[in-house]
């Protein structure tokens, strides 16, 4: 894809400006890295605090009567029971238990849900949730929105300064006011194991925003690349790797996304296997795997047994800048989702030792207040 087709950010000449050097990523110019390079930009964001730019993400509203109710239709996360001014992580589920997306799902009221999707997926999902929903409810797609993510232990410090109270807003919860004196829709949340929070903002003020983060003692422009790591670290999935439409809920570790209810009611897409995995267990699992030497593991290496039986494969993989090596996640049969378990990992024609590891690498640290 030519530089020219890519779509943009509101944050592009920002990112040109200091630095980055931009890759295509689900259609967009984005930046892969700064000159404080992927290590760098890793290690800052688990000291100090980093902001990414994630606006070519999908953020939409869904209004009508019932709505949360009727979105249950689509996942299996217990959406009538999420209180007013809470966000929720989710997944979209086919007929078949697989994933279609991950989304965080936030209740704005008992009319309205705030929505964030993949960017890669999000035109599909609109039009999967205008398919199953558009005659009940409304979707408003906000395409004229930008979202920055602060992440890390300063970034409570940070927000304190520039929007004084934010420091004590709940995890996984939703709130509108200003940040930087500009009008802002704030979740307490993140994608990097780290205290953070999510800020929404209309485009025309994003580089304004951005600009006042940046100038804040701690904060560092942060790419692509250590946002891969970081999540990495974290034991958190990214969609088209770890997941996707043939891994069910269940098998990718994701089964405390379904609630008790939903459990005992059903009534989603996939139900019937989902469920029935829930009981039984699913035939393979996402579990962490830690080569024992020093060379990575990248997506798409072959995991096998001692004696070389072919397991499954590597999902995510790559050096563990906080966790001091290298790291990965992939799939194996049930039987061989032992932590401790020895396997073999096929790089670049030699059987190299590895074990599956407990997930997270890296310890979350999420603000508990």
């Amino acid at each position: 894809m030519s530089d020219t087709s890519l779509l943009t950010t509101p944050l592009d000449s920002l990112h040109r400006s200091l630095g980055a050097k931009m890759v295509p990523f689900a259609g967009y110019a984005m930046p892969v890295q700064y000159p404080l390079g992927v290590l760098g930009e890793h290690l800052h964001t688990r000291k100090a605090a980093g902001l990414f730019d994630v606006s070519h993400m999908g953020q939409a509203l869904l209004e009508g009567e019932n709505v949360a109710a009727l979105f249950e239709a689509l996942v299996p996360g217990d959406i009538q029971g999420l209180g007013q001014g809470r966000t929720r992580y989710s997944v979209f589920t086919n007929d078949q238990g697989g994933i279609l997306d991950d989304l965080m799902i936030s209740k704005l009221s008992d009319n309205q849900l705030f929505l964030v999707v993949n960017a890669a997926c999000k035109d599909a999902d609109f039009a999967h949730i205008q398919a199953k929903l558009g005659g009940k409810a409304k979707l408003s797609i906000l395409a004229d929105r930008a979202l920055l993510a602060l992440q890390g232990p300063q970034a409570a410090s940070v927000m304190a300064k520039l929007a004084p109270g934010a420091e004590n807003q709940k995890f996984m919860s939703i709130a509108d006011y200003p940040v930087a004196g500009i009008a802002c829709r704030v979740t307490r949340s993140g994608y990097t194991g780290e205290d953070g929070y999510e800020i929404s903002v209309d485009a025309a003020s994003a580089e304004k925003l951005a600009q006042a983060l940046l100038a804040e003692e701690g904060v560092a422009p942060i790419g692509l690349g250590a946002r891969d790591s970081l999540r990495l670290e974290a034991g958190l999935c990214l969609y088209g790797s770890d997941i996707d439409t043939n891994t069910t809920p269940v098998e990718a570790g994701l089964s405390w996304v379904i609630g008790k209810r939903r459990r005992e009611q059903g009534g989603f897409p996939g139900a019937e296997i989902i469920l029935a995995q829930l009981n039984a267990g699913a035939p393979r699992l996402r579990v962490g795997i830690k080569p024992d030497g020093r060379a990575p593991a990248r997506a798409h290496t072959e995991i096998t047994d001692v004696d070389g039986t072919p397991l499954g494969e590597i999902t995510s993989g790559g050096f563990g800048p906080s966790a001091d090596g290298p790291v990965a996640m992939g799939y194996v049969p049930r039987g061989f989702a032992v932590p401790g378990m020895p396997v073999k990992l096929m790089v670049r024609g030699k059987a190299l030792d590895a074990h599956v590891a407990l997930l997270p690498f890296v310890p979350h640290s999420y603000y508990k207040g």
